[in-house]
């Protein structure tokens, strides 16, 4: 990859990775509830999870499910449920101390990017805009921009995490962290809207 294309893509990894979606709400709440040190395994799975996305998408895979209407509906219906079930299990925590068992690991996150639908979309534009049959072997290509990928969201959904964290530290009553809760899961639950959309 040329140093001008490289820089584009960082660019546009960071600021995918940055902005609001399914796996952001989930570092947020696991660092509420995990902490920082705890949740990183959530937070090296994510990434993880994107990485591999990126290079299977890029390299062809992405267009055979995406060409196929019944993959892409399962896709949509295992995401909608995960991401259903993750908001009532937020919602209906209690207080941070007795709510861990909800915060996904490092196995879980990775495997929810692939029904994540903002993961999918992502991965499909990078390959399309940042792909160049030019460049040489697509595998090359293909892992290069996963190592890359990869690279960038871990800081970006550090961010996440530690904004989780900071709020355990703010929300001491289990009025507040029921209050943190049902926003997390209204935000889960609204990108159920746009994955059926």
């Amino acid at each position: 990859m040329i140093t001008q294309q490289l820089v584009a893509f960082i660019a546009f990894t960071a600021a995918a990775a940055a902005t609001p979606g399914p796996s952001n709400t989930l570092l947020a709440t696991t660092g509420a509830q995990r902490g920082l040190l705890r949740g990183l395994p959530a937070l090296f799975g994510a990434s993880a999870g994107m990485a591999t996305l990126m290079a299977v998408v890029t390299l062809g895979l992405g267009t055979v499910i995406l060409e196929s209407p019944l993959l892409v509906t399962v896709m949509r219906v295992c995401g909608a449920a995960f991401l259903c079930w993750l908001a009532w299990r937020t919602a209906t925590a209690g207080h941070f101390a007795t709510a861990h068992a909800i915060s996904p690991g490092f196995w879980a996150m990775a495997a929810f990017q692939w029904i994540n639908p903002k993961a999918w979309l992502i991965c499909a534009a990078a390959a399309a805009t940042f792909l160049n049959p030019a460049a040489g072997s697509a595998v090359g290509q293909s892992v290069e921009l996963g190592i890359t990928f990869a690279a960038m969201t871990v800081p970006c959904f550090l961010l996440w995490l530690v904004f989780g964290a900071v709020l355990q530290r703010l929300l001491h009553s289990e009025r507040a962290a029921r209050a943190f809760n049902i926003a997390m899961a209204a935000l889960l639950a609204t990108s159920v809207i746009f994955l059926i959309l």
